[in-house]
């Protein structure tokens, strides 16, 4: 059951900024090949948390390089070339898109002064820390973020989802129950994982203003 909102969290890639699948696709295209052949390569199965190269780095297990070796032997079995550094570079093409994303920059911003508590829950690559975090002002605009490469555990696994909540206890004055925790996420899996687990959901799609306009709809139930 929806209820008030008194916390706002977000996913980082794909809602701050471009989602990193829509390049994965146009690769897979290049390469000759669907879309989720490629991405089931690079990424595996992201619906699900398992030990696939990717989900190791994601959790810290692995490092990038070590990562990209692994993914291009995945990517010779169908013989493809899949070098992850080559997708990344594409990634980094107009800052991740970060700038057409300032609305939503904004809003967040707006949040904050208007006293919710904000956070970020991203599945994300120690060695992209300071390159994500310097694309917007992180540490302006949100009280914590739990990174899954520093906290060993990854979306959709419920278990970041409630060490976010214990961060989420640790900024605020009161208890803030999981109903009145709003999370948004450009990936349908997460957003569902959140949303098992008593949270209310949104998903991030391409038209911000939709996006803004479903978070404000929410913030104004009582």
């Amino acid at each position: 059951m929806s209820g008030a909102v008194k916390a706002v969290l977000f996913d980082f890639g794909g809602v701050f900024t471009d989602s990193p699948f829509h390049v994965v696709h146009a690769f897979g295209e290049e390469l000759g090949v669907g879309p989720d052949v490629v991405t089931r390569i690079v990424f595996g199965s992201y619906e699900h948390d398992g030990d696939h190269p990717w989900h190791q780095l994601e959790r810290g297990e692995i490092t990038l390089e070590t990562a990209r070796e692994q993914i291009l032997l995945l990517g010779k079995e169908r013989d493809l070339h899949t070098d992850i550094y080559e997708l990344f570079a594409r990634m980094a093409g107009n800052n991740g898109g970060a700038a057409q994303r300032q609305p939503l920059v904004e809003r967040v911003r707006s949040l904050k002064q208007a006293g919710y508590p904000t956070g970020i829950i991203t599945n994300n690559v120690k060695e992209f820390g300071a390159g994500w975090r310097a694309m917007i002002p992180v540490d302006e605009l949100f009280d914590f973020v739990v990174d899954s490469s520093s906290a060993g555990v990854r979306k959709p696994d419920p278990r970041i989802f409630e060490l976010a909540l214990e961060q989420l206890a640790g900024v605020t004055a009161e208890d803030i129950a999981p109903q009145e925790v709003v999370f948004l996420d450009d990936y349908q899996a997460n957003v569902d994982a959140a949303r098992a687990l008593g949270w209310q959901g949104i998903t991030v799609g391409a038209d911000l203003r939709a996006v803004i306009a479903e978070l404000d709809d929410l913030l104004a139930r009582r």
